[in-house]
């Protein structure tokens, strides 16, 4: 009897351990991964829950065991419907929260900013050099997906889809396509122009929200200096409604275009081109560059001067002038001083 009352004790601590050992590794599943920082993880198509455990005790993530984590996906199944996708492990998350998260489908979403003042083509090396986007454009604008473009109201039928993207930051998935990105940004453009237009200033020398767009570029370019924008725009829509030429160098450049080698000529300035300001009077046919929101506004919105010209001071900002006279006092001092150097 004693051997019997024995057997049972040892019976009962057998499974008190047992027991203690299965409840400290269930208790795994809400205490902290083995992470110190965070980490993209990717869950490839197809691939099962066990897939993904084991993989993440390979990589030393968990320490769950599998009898233990087949036993949690049987009684609690919805955490095992894993999607695939990439997404974010963070430390602090435990083995539980980041099977929600991959059984919710909650991506990890990658930021791309597409910078004011850079040609759809720049914008498309930074599309290009951005991870997990898909290349359906081969570097260039396929015209097939070119006629998804919403257009802004007066844009030519042929013209060059330049400058009919939001510069902003956008968000995506891993597997979006670059033209999803482009399609997005000009959504974001048609939208914001459209409740823009409406809140222009008054008398303004735009027959329609491109020929805005077109002046937004030409400001984008002009200045990095946020300040400046208004004032910049108000001299050239002074020079517009005086019948002035605009006399800016960004659209001789863009007009150049690939053979543009850093050096602007007095040759350049000459030469007749749809974009050579010098030559051409009125906007360019299209926009030079991306604009963004700000330029956009002072556009739309120019500063009230009597200022007709303006030059660079070579700090980033500009010497503004309301005489031609003035201004070749500005040019001397501040561009001819500095050929001097």
């Amino acid at each position: 009897m004693k051997a019997f009352y024995s057997g049972v004790a040892i019976l009962f601590i057998l499974v008190g351990v047992a027991g203690g050992y299965i409840w400290l590794q269930v208790n795994k599943l809400n205490t902290p991964i083995d992470l110190a920082q965070p980490q993209l993880y990717e869950v490839s198509p197809g691939a099962s829950a066990i897939a993904v455990i084991d993989d993440l005790r390979t990589k030393g993530i968990t320490s769950v065991p599998d009898v233990v984590s087949r036993l949690w996906f049987k009684v609690e199944p919805e955490v095992s419907q894993v999607r695939a996708g990439v997404f974010q492990l963070r430390p602090g998350m435990s083995l539980r929260s980041v099977f929600t998260l991959l059984a919710k489908g909650h991506e990890y979403q990658f930021p791309v900013s597409l910078v004011e003042g850079l040609t759809l083509q720049q914008w498309l090396s930074t599309l290009l050099a951005a991870p997990h986007l898909v290349d359906d454009t081969q570097g260039k604008m396929p015209s097939q997906w070119r006629l998804k473009l919403q257009r802004v109201s007066g844009m030519p039928d042929d013209a060059y889809p330049e400058g009919l993207f939001l510069a902003d930051t956008y968000h995506y998935s891993a597997g979006i396509r670059i033209s999803d990105i482009l399609l997005r940004a000009n959504q974001a453009m048609v939208i914001f122009l459209e409740e823009a237009w409406p809140n222009r200033g008054d008398n303004l020398p735009y027959d329609s929200p491109y020929d805005a767009l077109i002046m937004a570029s030409i400001i984008e370019k002009e200045t990095a200096v946020a300040t400046e924008r208004p004032r910049i725009a108000g001299v050239f829509v002074n020079r517009l409604r005086k019948g002035m030429r605009l006399q800016t160098d960004p659209t001789v450049i863009y007009g150049i275009g690939d053979e543009f080698d850093g050096n602007l000529t007095r040759a350049h300035l000459r030469e007749k081109t749809p974009y050579n300001t010098y030559v051409i009077k009125g906007l360019p046919p299209t926009p030079i560059a991306m604009p963004g929101r700000e330029a956009i506004n002072a556009a739309l919105h120019p500063a009230l001067t009597d200022e007709y010209y303006f030059v660079s001071k070579g700090d980033g900002s500009h010497q503004f002038s309301a005489t031609l006279e003035a201004h070749n006092r500005a040019v001397n001092q501040y561009q001819r001083a500095k050929n001097r150097e």
